[in-house]
């Protein structure tokens, strides 16, 4: 069942929204159930309680209450029992306080808890015993145990009811506070003869909905007459105990008097409170009446006790009395602060009364001593606004990160008890940096210099700025400002680096064109947006003695010499001329003296250190040559000193033409020995150009012939065999009837080949047929083909030690021994036949087409002007022994060429293809190389 929801709203005067709402609920509602829509209650969004991060904030340790952001409402989170929470207090309520952030809200919120009947009326004890005597009279009272309903309202404890009533009636009267004591009235006396014991049910009923009771047995022993109650001296006692008091205090002093005597009159005091912690703190002395502390007196739990007190003598009878004690407050409870919302960072910018924590302050006291008062500590720009026990604590001030970059803020709260007791709490807040500083720089203006024709990207000057904020915020970069400087930009003569500051040059500089320069450079930091400041740099530059002196007079030209014409009749200290020079440097480095360096006759003239002016040191004479030529150098004051000269040509002459046919002789000499020097100049030029021609066409013809004999290497040019006609061997002594010569083609790498072929020995060959009479001299002209780069073109003559016989020489010829010949009678011991020179080249030219791989099968390349049987079978293997003539090597060819060779004759040994005869044999092919070759032996 939910009850109604009282919504009070108010504003309170510092900024913060408040708002009140109650609502009313039975208590023992299952977790989860609704107690009420807080969203609709106090007009907010649920998205205002999702971003504003609501919270319930209480103070005590038990939530019985959550709030669901989602849906807005409240929900029972646990078990609620108003009997445990609030006990007899009525009404029974939650409260607690509903926390925004962003920005910071907090309501009210109050549950009030109704009461079911959910506690039956309970008593103490199960069983009561009473002794009354049975003189006792009609209307006797005895007080009996009241019953106990933790439940309120119409469910508390309603009547009393005692079974049988043959003797005994109920009485009920209610006290000061309301509750309802039970008394038993003898209406019938007793008679202890007919019934010694009597028990009596009481029985205890609420008026709750279902109806609940409890019931407690009444057991009456009769005694003996004992007809004098104890009757105490005030029904009601009352008295004031201190909180805190020590175990031990005596509170009150209760009494009671008896009339009999005896031990009818003998009287115990007794507490007879129940369900309480009365007899926890409280006892009586059972014999005097005495009541003290004996346990721990707390206002702030119970600020009074009501004590049923019990007087009763050995006949039975007795009497009751109450005692009121009122507890009287003590400043025992310091304020307690508790933080309900806070920020731990607050930006600098903040502006006025922002709210930067809100807490709660709660003294449990009451009267002065509850009465608390807060403030914070000294010089922090915050101050706390208070709205009853609330308190926000807000700007006062503005903040600067860069004066304080945060804040240990303390809360102080203190009550005006004696003695005051206080509390306090120590709140850190960290301020954010805001980019409010720009940079500045160290100085107002920089000034700084470099000495000209300085290395472009050497280091000037290092410009510094400094930023008080902090990090990107103080991040500083250097930028250089466009400015025009002589009408060019300013970034065309320095940089500055963005990073360091430091300014390089970007050219080199010249004093002459530019002494200084000014710019500005701006220092920039990385906030957002960015502040920044400029600076004026003023550069210097130095003058370097980098510039000779320049001879204004007298005027140096190439076409053009100057004159000069002193008279033999001058006296000492003539001016002849003045050397004017200017130089651009400033300062001493343009500082110039003047020097004579070299002079026909030092002895005639000087030059003023200072001013330049040649003057003459002694009278001129007869015998003073008329050309003097005088060489003036002309010096700085830099460190180097950097010179210029003049050469000044002096007549000494009385009359113009005397001087002029001397200077003219020198004019011609000077000619000749310019002319001289162009000649020589000239065929410099012209060697060193032939020479470096030669060398090209040297390298030109290197390349060409490389390449040729690549692509010669890698074509498959056949041996053509030639037969020149009708030649025969006039000796006859071969193996052969004929002698057979070959001319062969090879290419320029054939001489890597391991045959060589020489000269011939002799030159007596019979040419039988006149129409072939240029056969060999061909052969003969053709054969440096053959040769080797290297070799010489004339074969030298063999050495002494060479003596070969007949019998020694490979061939035919050497198969007949004969008697040696002595050495140094001919180049050879016997000039070899021309059968033994064709058998040669024969087998010269079979390792050739070997090599090559070009021999067609058949006749070995043969022409077939021979018969065509003719075979390598019919060809003796004189390659086994093959003489060189001319040369020293003796060729031998290796088994595998032998073998080889046996194979291509077993494929020769076929017919060969019929070609018809020719009248004149074909020439072999001359290869680019050899033709080359043959040119230059002619040449030669």
């Amino acid at each position: 069942m939910k009850g109604r929801a009282v919504l009070f709203l108010s504003l309170l005067w510092f900024g913060l929204a408040f708002a009140q709402v109650t609502y009313t609920i039975p208590e023992e509602k299952p977790k989860g159930s609704l107690v009420g829509n807080l969203a609709q209650d106090l007009g907010l969004e649920r998205k205002r309680l999702i971003s504003g991060k609501a919270r319930i904030y209480t103070r005590e340790s038990d939530e019985y209450i959550e709030l669901n952001r989602e849906r807005g409402v409240l929900l029972v989170k646990e078990r609620i029992d108003r009997e445990a929470l609030c006990r007899q207090t009525t009404p029974c309520a939650l409260h607690f306080q509903i926390i925004l952030e962003d920005p910071m809200e907090f309501y009210t919120v109050t549950v009030q808890i109704m009461d079911i009947n959910d506690n039956a009326p309970t008593f103490e004890r199960g069983e009561m015993k009473f002794k009354i005597s049975e003189s006792a009279v009609t209307g006797a009272t005895f007080v009996l145990e009241r019953a106990v309903d933790l439940d309120a309202g119409v469910n508390d404890l309603q009547r009393y009811e005692l079974k049988p009533k043959d003797n005994f009636a109920l009485k009920l009267h209610k006290n000061a506070n309301g509750n309802k004591n039970v008394e038993m009235v003898l209406q019938k006396p007793l008679d202890r003869e007919k019934d010694e014991q009597i028990s009596l049910v009481l029985t205890a009923v609420d008026g709750g909905e279902p109806q609940m009771s409890g019931t407690m047995m009444i057991v009456i022993t009769v005694l003996d007459v004992n007809d004098n109650a104890p009757v105490f001296t005030q029904h009601t006692y009352k008295a004031t105990v201190t909180e805190n008091s020590p175990k031990g205090t005596v509170v009150a002093t209760v009494r009671a008097s008896d009339a009999d005597h005896g031990t009818n009159g003998k009287i115990t005091y007794s507490i007879t409170n129940t369900l309480d912690d009365v007899k926890k703190i409280f006892e009586i002395n059972d014999t005097n009446g005495k009541i003290v502390v004996i346990g721990q007196i707390d206002y702030e739990v119970s600020r009074y006790f009501e004590i049923n007190l019990l007087a009763s003598d050995d006949g039975g009878l007795t009497d009751s009395c109450k005692l009121i004690v009122d507890v009287q407050d003590v400043n025992d409870n310091k304020p307690e602060i508790n933080i309900m919302s806070k920020s731990s960072v607050i930006a600098e910018d903040a502006k006025l009364n922002t709210v930067v924590t809100m807490i709660n302050i709660e003294d449990k006291d009451t009267g002065d001593n509850g009465k608390v008062h807060c403030f914070t500590s000294d010089n922090v720009p915050f101050v706390l606004k208070s709205s009853n026990n609330f308190h926000s604590l807000v700007t006062d001030s503005e903040l600067d990160r860069e004066r304080a970059a945060g804040y240990n803020i303390t809360v102080t709260c203190s009550d005006e008890g004696v003695p005051s007791l206080s509390s306090s709490v120590t709140l850190t807040l960290q301020i954010s940096d805001v980019n409010d500083n720009p940079p500045v720089f160290e100085r107002s203006s920089y000034e700084a210099s470099i000495v000209e024709n300085n290395t472009p990207g050497l280091s000037i000057f290092t410009v510094k700025a400094r930023d008080a904020d902090w990090n990107q915020n103080a991040r500083v970069s250097y930028i250089l400002e466009d400015s025009p400087v002589n009408g060019v930009p300013v970034s065309s003569y320095v940089s500055v680096s963005s990073d360091s500051g430091v300014i390089h040059a970007v050219r080199s500089f010249d004093y002459e064109q530019i002494k200084d320069f000014h710019f500005r450079v701006k220092a920039q930091d990385g906030g957002s947006p960015p502040l920044s400041s400029n600076v004026t740099v003023k550069v210097l530059i130095q003058d370097q003695n980098d510039n000779p002196p320049q001879v204004l007079y007298p005027v140096q030209t190439g076409g053009s010499v100057v004159y000069e014409m002193v008279p033999r009749s001058a006296d000492v200290g003539y001016l002849v001329t003045k050397v004017v020079a200017v130089d651009v440097d400033s300062g001493q480095n343009a500082w110039l003296s003047y020097k004579l360096q070299r002079a026909t006759d030092r002895a005639l003239f000087e030059v003023g250190l200072q001013n330049g002016e040649i003057r003459t040191i002694r009278q001129v004479s007869d015998k003073d040559p008329v050309k003097q030529i005088l060489t003036v150098i002309v010096e700085d004051n830099g460190q180097p000193s950097r010179s210029a000269t003049v050469t000044v040509t002096v007549g000494v002459a009385d009359s113009f033409p005397e001087a002029l046919s001397e200077m003219s002789d020198f004019a011609q000499d000077k000619e000749y020995d310019d002319n001289l020097t162009f000649y020589l100049v000239l065929a410099l030029a012209v060697v060193s150009f032939l020479f470096i021609t030669c060398v090209v066409v040297i390298i030109s013809v290197k390349i060409y012939r490389w390449r040729q004999s690549r692509v010669l290497y890698h074509s498959n040019l056949p041996v053509i065999p030639y037969y020149p006609p009708r030649y025969s061997d006039t000796l006859g002594t071969g193996t052969l009837q004929h002698v057979y010569n070959y001319e062969v083609c090879r290419t320029t790498d054939s001489r890597k080949s391991d045959c060589k072929f020489g000269r011939a020995g002799s030159q007596n060959v019979l040419i039988m047929d006149p129409s072939s009479t240029g056969t060999m001299q061909r052969l003969q002209s053709e054969k440096s083909i053959l040769d080797e780069p290297d070799s010489p073109v004339e074969q030298k003559p063999p050495n002494n030690d060479w003596r070969f016989n007949q019998g020694q020489r490979p061939g035919p010829s050497g198969a007949t021994g004969g008697p040696e010949v002595a050495m140094g009678t001919g180049p050879w011991p016997q000039p070899p036949t021309e059968a033994e020179q064709l058998q040669a080249l024969m087998a010269a030219a079979n390792e050739v087409s070997e090599a090559t791989a070009t021999l067609g099968p058949g006749t070995m390349g043969l022409s077939t002007r021979y018969s065509p049987q003719f075979t390598l079978q019919h060809v003796p293997d004189y390659r086994q022994n093959v003489y060189i003539p001319g040369s020293t090597a003796t060729l031998t060819s290796n088994p595998q060429q032998q073998q080889a060779t046996a194979q291509q004759a077993a494929q020769q040994a076929l017919p060969p293809p019929q070609v018809s005869v020719q009248p004149e044999p074909p020439k072999a092919a001359q290869t680019p190389a050899s033709k080359k070759k043959s040119t230059k032996k002619e040449k030669k």
